[in-house]
């Protein structure tokens, strides 16, 4: 059996007692002229082996075991047997630690791409739909004081424009399904120009710019409205809230709360990525409320066309807000709805 030298600490004195110790049959044995103790092998929180410094080992009552020879304590601890735990040998191997990173970087890849995007989708169908349409009129409520105004359209046509939406959707084999939707018009600040946009639970907002920018072409409103009911039937809107929500929990976990900047990156990539499978699926389903109504999907490509010629007379309200960045490229949605387009 092999014995070491080292100092004692029973947790209620600072003065260090210097005491022999060694392993027999899974028991550490401490022996001086003034005491011997015994505990178990596996309840002893054995000192990490570090290249510097002292070993510190805490004992099951409180106690701590220091030896200022490092060296002495790893020979006297290979030589009893005592190996390192498989975690604190691979931290000390520089080419494990290396594939425990790209293991880590793996995962979280995988979770980000699959992951979050399957279980915020199942999640959300599960939601109950009172939680949603309270999110939903919450960020309204938000939004009203922030960004948006009553709209300055007459109610006949505001009125109007629900009628022709509910029209379109009627017997439209497409629209099985869909979730009940209410529309709001409102005024937007500059910076929204011709926008629409749908929350959880239902509440879809279109701006008077919108409006106005297609007063001759009200078919081409409807095409933007299917989109939008594209993103209610998916509950895109919830999906995007838990995916970044999780991203935000995952980041603070890896980067901690020092660093903003940092910790917010990933959240804002992943959104970005969202953002853009959303809105394909959105356009496919404004393309099939389009075809069942009997409508041609160049409303759509007359709407990209007229808003890129909006966006070039007012750079500084293009009709794109800074979140709506992440959309797939105009020329992608062109020719998605061209391919629908002569059918």
């Amino acid at each position: 059996m092999q014995r070491l030298q080292v100092d004692y600490f029973d947790g209620s004195s600072a003065r260090a007692q210097p005491v022999e110790i060694w392993l027999d049959q899974g028991q550490l044995h401490l022996h001086s002229a003034l005491l011997q103790r015994q505990y178990r092998q596996r309840e002893v929180r054995w000192a990490e082996r570090l290249r510097h410094g002292q070993r510190q080992t805490q004992l099951p009552d409180g106690g701590l075991l220091i030896s200022a020879d490092a060296g002495a304590w790893d020979a006297w601890a290979s030589a009893s047997g005592l190996g390192q735990p498989l975690a604190m040998r691979w931290a000390q191997h520089w080419g494990h630690v290396l594939l425990a990173l790209l293991a880590l970087v793996l995962l979280l890849f995988a979770l980000w791409r699959w992951g979050l995007p399957v279980g915020s989708r199942v999640l959300s169908r599960h939601l109950p739909p009172a939680l949603e349409q309270q999110i939903g009129a919450q960020t309204l409520a938000w939004l009203d004081e922030d960004w948006l105004r009553p709209s300055r359209l007459p109610l006949e046509r505001q009125q109007a424009l629900s009628q022709r939406l509910q029209a379109m959707l009627a017997g439209n084999p497409a629209a099985a399904g869909l979730p009940p939707w209410r529309l709001h018009c409102r005024l937007g600040r500059e910076l929204l120009g011709p926008n629409a946009f749908a929350l959880p639970g239902g509440d879809i907002v279109v701006t008077d710019a919108l409006l106005e920018l297609f007063e001759q072409q009200p078919d081409v409103v409807l095409g933007v409205l299917g989109h939008e009911l594209g993103h209610l039937r998916h509950r895109h809107g919830m999906r995007l809230l838990l995916q970044t929500g999780a991203m935000t929990v995952i980041a603070g976990a890896i980067f901690g709360d020092y660093s903003t900047l940092l910790a917010g990156a990933p959240v804002l990539l992943a959104g970005r990525g969202y953002s853009r499978d959303f809105e394909r699926e959105a356009d496919a389903e404004a393309k099939a409320l389009l075809l069942g109504a009997g409508l041609s999907p160049q409303l759509m490509i007359d709407f990209f066309k007229r808003l890129a010629d909006y966006r070039r007379a007012h750079p500084d309200g293009g009709g794109v807000p800074p979140a709506l960045a992440s959309h797939p490229s105009d020329e992608e949605r062109v020719r998605f709805f061209a391919e629908g387009a002569s059918k």
